[in-house]
Parts: C-alpha cells; structure tokens; sequence
C-alpha cells in the first residue's frame, strides 16, 4: 500500500510539474521568437545600402530630364460682365508652360496658337468675381492646365504658371 501511495504522489507530482514546464516552455519559445523579430527588424531598418544601389540612385536622378519652360504670347481678354457694370473687364495675363522634358515641349511649340485660341474662348466667359481669392486663381489654373492637355494631347504639359495676372 505504501508503494502505490508513493506512486499515486509520485504521479501527483509529475501532473504538478507538467504544466509549469509547459508553461516555461511557451515563454522561452516566446522570447526566441521576439529577440528574433527584433534583431531581423532592426537589421532591416538599419541595413545601409550597397554602393551599387547608392550608384544607382544617383545616375537615376542624373538621367532625369530637366523640365522645360514655354513661353506663350501676353494675351489681354476681356471678360463678361454680366450686365453689372459700364465698362468691360479687361484681363492681362502672361502664361508660361511647364513640361516634363525638352522632346514634349519641342510637340507643344507648334500647337500654342491653338492653346491661345482654347484658353482665350474660356477666359471671355469669365466674371472677375470668378478670380477672386487663391480659389479662384487655383480652379483657373487647373482649367487651363486641363484645356491645354487636351489640346496638345499626345504630349503632356505638367503645370500652368502665371508670370502676370490683371484683371481692371
């Protein structure tokens, strides 16, 4: 009888000891995994690049084409004045265009008399209450730079600039 008490506490015991073995088992494990998830973060964010990639980068950014600039002619339109006033509104504006690079700007050359002609049938229609404020000047810009897009199509113009705006 003494032997199987000494086995049932024996059994006892071992049952005990299990969990709490496992449970050591399960936080060594776990703090393998997180030094290990440190230690590849950390080289990941502190990995300095080869010379091969730093190289690279630079004779990426050095091919970049440099952006061209077109002038277009001053134009002085005059605006709608919707029965408000006596005399019309006139607009001065001096436009330059922004292109990507010197082989688009050479395609958009020949077609300003036709981005003149689209931005002056636009530009008749307008109110000088239409021009007032930055919002005014940035929905203006953003309607010219979409008509001049669709006029020089296969070639792309980035942006409008405005050198001279006037509106009396």
């Amino acid at each position: 009888m003494a032997a199987k008490k000494a086995k049932k506490e024996e059994e006892g015991a071992a049952a005990e000891a299990a969990p709490k073995s496992k449970k050591k088992l399960f936080i060594i494990i776990g703090g393998v995994v997180l030094l290990a998830a440190a230690g590849g973060g950390g080289w990941f964010f502190l990995k300095k690049p080869s010379p091969e990639q730093v190289a690279a980068a630079e004779a990426a950014a050095k091919a970049k084409n440099p952006v061209a600039f077109v002038d277009m002619k001053d134009m002085m339109i005059s605006l709608s004045n919707a029965g408000q006033q006596d005399r019309q509104p006139i607009m001065k504006i001096k436009v330059v265009l922004e292109i990507a690079d010197a082989k688009a700007a050479d395609q958009v050359k020949p077609l300003l008399p036709r981005v003149e002609d689209a931005f002056q049938v636009f530009m008749r229609e307008l109110r000088p209450s239409d021009l007032e404020g930055s919002a005014g000047m940035y929905r203006l810009k953003e309607e010219l730079l979409r008509r001049v897009n669709l006029t020089v199509y296969p070639a792309k113009v980035d942006a409008v600039l405005f050198k001279e705006l006037l509106v009396q």
